[in-house]
């Protein structure tokens, strides 16, 4: 008979192409793993790999295995959820994905908060771009991800806690950083330099400023709102950051100035991303009332 085992290596495999990485990331031998999809493959009478001692591939038909696979495999961790879903909040791990330009600025907080009111809970913590979060969402990788919208999720719930707008950060003293606010036709005349692609950030900012990533003379494309902000310490140009991140970059930072961008917001949204029939919603829910409540405590005028 086929085991749920057997279905978690083959996407190990499938994730890594690379039976030894496969294998460590299963915490068997190698040899334990190859037996036990040489099995899986006679018992299904098919090839799901094609391997040599360079490459692994996926065959079309074991393409269709590992779809299936997958699904068994989310199937049988919501069904193992059911009984943590009786218990109280927060009492069960909880891996959680969160983008990067979120982690540093809300991770820190909701931690002290948990500390307090719910010392037991344990979070599993993954930091990644959006697309991948999402991903790995809906393959059941991970229980939610942190997100800021809008970013494409058909198929995923959105649970919105949080909204704030965007600030432009410069050297004092430059034009523009004696206002109170700046429109993005302001923004235009200054250097602007924004994340590199891939950072939902990034885009947010070019389609909240109406402006296209040819007229934002950013000129340097960056992996982290930390490093954009070193960078217009050294005057090499401006930048916009989210009101969350503000206390963090630039309370520290005497010689920097933020002005709040005057276009129409909210900026951007934060939100949980779950999948429809997710069984842990009172941890879910839990959680995003502690992120709205620490929040709520650092930004009160937010």
């Amino acid at each position: 008979m086929i085991s749920t085992k057997q279905l978690m290596y083959a996407l190990a495999v499938e994730k890594t192409l690379h039976f030894k990485k496969a294998a460590e990331r299963c915490n068997i031998s190698q040899s334990a793993l190859s037996t036990a999809l040489n099995e899986l493959e006679r018992q299904l009478g098919l090839q799901i790999f094609e391997r040599d001692n360079k490459k692994v591939l996926v065959t079309p038909i074991g393409q269709d295995v590992l779809k299936r696979a997958s699904q068994i495999m989310l199937q049988v961790e919501d069904l193992q959820q059911l009984g943590a879903s009786q218990k109280a909040p927060l009492n069960y791990p909880l891996s959680v994905g969160v983008i990067p330009t979120i982690a540093p600025y809300l991770l820190p907080k909701i931690f002290s908060v948990l500390a307090h009111t719910h010392p037991e809970a344990q979070l599993n913590i993954v930091e990644e771009q959006s697309h991948t979060l999402v991903d790995m969402v809906r393959s059941g990788e991970i229980d939610t991800a942190i997100l800021a919208l809008p970013y494409p999720c058909e198929g995923l719930l959105s649970l919105e806690f949080w909204q704030e707008d965007f600030y432009w950060v410069a050297v004092k003293g430059e034009p523009y950083t004696g206002q109170t606010e700046i429109t993005s036709d302001e923004l235009t005349h200054s250097k602007l330099m924004l994340l590199k692609d891939g950072h939902c950030l990034k885009d947010h900012i070019l389609d909240v400023c109406k402006i296209t990533e040819q007229s934002a003379n950013h000129g340097f494309g960056a992996t982290s709102l930390n490093t954009l902000v070193q960078m217009v310490s050294g005057k090499m140009g401006t930048t916009l950051i989210p009101e969350m991140a503000l206390e963090q970059l630039i309370s520290q930072n005497s010689a920097l100035t933020a002005v709040h961008l005057n276009e129409p917001g909210p900026h951007r949204r934060i939100a949980f991303l779950i999948r429809p029939n997710y069984t842990r919603m009172h941890s879910i829910e839990t959680l995003m009332q502690l992120c709205k409540g620490a929040l709520n405590e650092y930004l009160p005028d937010a």
